[in-house]
């Protein structure tokens, strides 16, 4: 007969390795399993379109994977990791040829909103500044489980997040500073007039100033690797290439752990309807590009920064986010873009680039955004289509096709729209934990919710261990 394990992961993304690394740190025998035949969930690295070109299929950029607190209790350097930062971590242009920007500095970042509005996001941040730590402990958890590290800050910052950013932008008088926060709040995929988009506007620019924006040396393929070698050093196994339809087709062992989607933990751990509340949010149309040249772009400053938004108005980013939560087709989207290559030269052949961009779609939806998205880049980036070498383009059939967890294209795995960013995957004090004892749920459909940052596996690890610790007592 097999041997007792303590744990299995089902899932080898960010969440389930961190899981697996946090649980075999503790001495006890681990083995994940992965469907694909690569690890890395959503933070791998393809060559997706010409030779020697590598995208990320899907995250690029990472701010709270260098600020997570998971991470940073963890020797990933020694296994391969390499964080690159740009000049400048964000630029946010408008149709004249300026930007606003998300710069390391608070000053450079406030000046770039105009004279009338650099005093107020100075006041906005200033609280906040040099309190990193405490604050990705406080926030990137859900909020129900302990006492906050730093209560004062906790209680300041919580003021301000709860609220819609389409409320705190009512603080600016022009346009640049409530562009560039609903561009920043616009990573949760959800309507902007939602609670606490404000908070994630806010936490984002926080990670600028204290860590940056940066891109994994090689890819983001880099950071699973980093956790994979980390796992093998504790004694931990990886298995590929090796699909769970039931809890039947893994060894025995003490609990389960899943980086999947809810309905697929429910599916294959037996649990029946536990989540058939779950909803699932918008998806996204994702174009990575292989380029001859830079992306033209008009502002100067968006030519030094590794992640670019094109908005450009909050209204606009608004009304973008709003037409795919209510199911209409994109005409004018919001885009999030970066270009790793500029600052990583392990992504394509010298002197050529990679480019990465998405927009908002239907969850689902099965229509061609590419005209759409390239006639956007255009209006601030003139000839940008004349550089382009190759494309590979997916919507959300394909991105649902690339990662289980994806179910509808909804790369957040769970919407996060009003409380859903908190509440995750349903009201339940500690969300890591399911009806069954054994089984419990790591993936970024519990808090803090989507990135790259293993905090969901880092937490639901915790359960795990007290649990395993209560019952061999």
């Amino acid at each position: 007969m097999p041997r007792m394990l303590d744990a299995v992961v089902i899932g080898a993304g960010p969440n389930g390795l961190t899981a697996a690394v946090e649980l075999a740190r503790r001495g006890m025998s681990v083995e994940v399993f992965e469907a694909r035949d690569t690890i890395g969930g959503g933070a791998r690295t393809e060559e997706l379109t010409l030779p020697g070109f590598r995208h990320d299929p899907c995250s690029a950029v990472h701010p709270f994977g260098i600020g997570s607190p998971a991470f940073a209790t963890m020797p990933l350097a020694r296994h391969g990791l390499e964080w690159l930062h740009p000049e400048i971590p964000m630029a946010h242009p408008f149709p004249d040829g300026t930007a606003a920007v998300l710069a390391h500095s608070v000053g450079e970042t406030a000046m770039s909103f105009g004279p009338r509005d650099a005093g107020t996001y100075r006041r906005l941040v200033a609280p906040f500044l040099g309190k990193w730590d405490s604050m990705a402990h406080d926030f990137l958890r859900t909020q129900w489980l302990g006492l906050p590290q730093d209560p004062v800050t906790y209680a300041r910052f919580g003021l301000t997040a709860m609220q819609p950013v389409t409320l705190l932008n009512r603080r600016f008088h022009d346009e640049k500073a409530p562009g560039l926060l609903a561009g920043i709040a616009a990573h949760a995929i959800a309507p902007l007039g939602g609670f606490g988009t404000s908070g994630l506007a806010l936490m984002f620019a926080l990670a600028a100033h204290a860590r940056g924006w940066p891109v994994p040396r090689g890819g983001s393929q880099a950071i699973c690797d980093a956790l994979a070698g980390l796992l093998r050093a504790h004694g931990g196994a990886l298995h590929t290439d090796f699909e769970v339809k039931r809890l039947d087709d893994l060894p025995p062992a003490r609990a389960y752990v899943f980086d999947t989607s809810p309905t697929a933990l429910a599916r294959i751990a037996g649990l029946g309807n536990a989540y058939r509340n779950v909803k699932y949010g918008p998806s996204v149309f994702k174009i990575d590009y292989a380029m001859s040249a830079p992306v033209p772009w008009t502002a100067p400053e968006a030519r030094q920064a590794g992640t670019v938004h094109i908005g450009p108005t909050s209204g606009e980013i608004s009304a973008a986010l709003n037409a795919a939560a209510q199911g209409q087709d994109p005409s004018v989207p919001f885009l999030i873009t970066s270009q790793p290559s500029l600052i990583d030269p392990t992504r394509a052949p010298e002197g050529r680039h990679t480019f990465w961009v998405y927009g908002h779609v239907p969850n689902g939806w099965d229509g061609d955004a590419t005209e759409v998205i390239e006639r956007q880049i255009e209006r601030f980036a003139p000839g940008f289509r004349d550089l382009v070498l190759a494309r590979a383009i997916a919507g959300p059939p394909r991105i649902a096709a690339r990662n289980a967890n994806y179910v509808g294209g909804d790369t957040a795995t769970g919407s996060a729209a009003g409380l859903r960013l908190l509440i995750r995957p349903k009201l339940t004090r500690v969300p890591y934990t399911t009806a069954h004892p054994a089984v419990f749920l790591c993936s970024q459909a519990t808090p803090p919710g989507p990135g790259v940052h293993g905090m969901s596996g880092h937490y639901a690890a915790k359960q795990v261990w007290r649990r395993l610790r209560a019952t061999a007592r």
